[in-house]
């Protein structure tokens, strides 16, 4: 007779329609019970129509009664909230006193380093007014789900997203809200998606220190923030105004990221500091945090965002970045 373990093992090839994760990678499997060659699964229901439903419990019966021993498989759906389902080991708030400094970028490149590292990874745009994850990482299709919850949507490379911008009729559309309706709606992002078992998930917050990134400190357990700026004369008070932000809200500063730190010319071997020299050893003195990156103004990252391939970039800057991520998160881990 199969074991638990195997069971388990074998819905991993069941895949749910719509986001194309797991049964176990969205934390569906509620309760799983063996008896005299009868296995009895009981799977949540949360954010699956009828029809999405009666196809698991087809794929489902067929994957398991394969197993050794396994002559009858019964299925049976409970419901629960996607915020009893969600397990999320960590989740790492984008921030900047300004917009413009490219924190939409940063998230995304960060997102992107973690799943090449192996890990399971999300991205929660929580710039209403103004979301670009969903065009940079090409991603059009509206979420799926129900009544009981929103199934946020995969992209190429399996990073789960979800933005306004999935939900609006046009992608242009104008969101032209108030306080009050952003903050609720960020909130909602976090309650009614099922964003079920993931190793990481970057929130890419709006500029500056009011409703929308308030919202997310106060309602998310954010385990770090990350602070994005660029090369300017400027940048100290703003990265200032959102370390003292983090910091009033007892929110770990796990590094800052340089943007558009120079610009490289191979054919002269050469760096341009078009914005000024660099401030990363300045701001991370500031911070009192690691300097995570220094990303230069680079063509070809350009070219594969309005590509919407922007999961196509490697670079050794790229892989740096991932390595001094990688170990500021290391770090916090080990901090008492």
């Amino acid at each position: 007779m199969a074991t638990e373990k195997q069971i388990r093992e074998s819905l991993e090839k069941v895949m749910v329609p719509g986001v194309m994760r797991s049964l176990n990678g969205l934390n569906l499997v509620r309760q799983l019970a063996i008896s005299d060659k009868e296995v009895k699964i009981t799977l949540s229901s949360t954010a699956l129509n009828d029809e999405t439903r009666e196809w698991l419990t087809t794929k489902t019966k067929e994957v398991v009664g394969k197993l050794s021993g396994v002559k009858k498989v019964e299925i049976e759906f409970s419901e629960a909230k996607p915020a009893e389902l969600n397990q999320i080991g960590n989740i790492i708030a984008v921030m900047s006193g300004k917009g413009g400094v490219g924190k939409s970028l940063v998230a995304g490149l960060a997102a992107i380093v973690l799943k090449r590292q192996g890990y399971e990874v999300g991205i929660l745009d929580a710039d209403l007014t103004g979301p670009s994850i969903p065009k940079m990482f090409g991603i059009a299709g509206r979420p799926s789900g129900s009544e009981s919850g929103i199934l946020p949507v995969l992209s190429r490379s399996g990073i789960e997203v979800m933005s306004i911008n999935l939900l609006l009729p046009q992608e242009d559309d104008a969101v032209i809200w108030r306080g009050p309706l952003i903050s609720n709606t960020i909130k909602q992002f976090w309650q009614d998606v099922l964003w079920g078992k993931l190793d990481y998930l970057l929130i890419d917050l709006p500029p500056g220190t009011a409703d929308a990134p308030l919202t997310v400190m106060q309602s998310f357990p954010i385990s770090g923030v990350i602070i994005v700026f660029t090369p300017q004369d400027l940048t100290a008070m703003i990265v200032r105004k959102a370390v003292n932000m983090a910091q009033k809200m007892d929110k770990a500063v796990l590094g800052v990221v340089e943007n558009m730190s120079y610009l490289y010319i191979p054919e002269m071997d050469k760096r341009i500091e078009i914005f000024g020299p660099s401030r990363g050893k300045e701001m991370a003195e500031t911070s009192k945090a690691p300097l995570l990156g220094q990303l230069p103004l680079d063509p070809e990252l350009a070219k594969l965002c309005d590509r919407v391939e922007i999961e196509k970039y490697d670079s050794e800057i790229m892989n740096a970045f991932g390595q001094s991520l990688k170990q500021a998160l290391a770090q916090k881990k080990t901090a008492p």
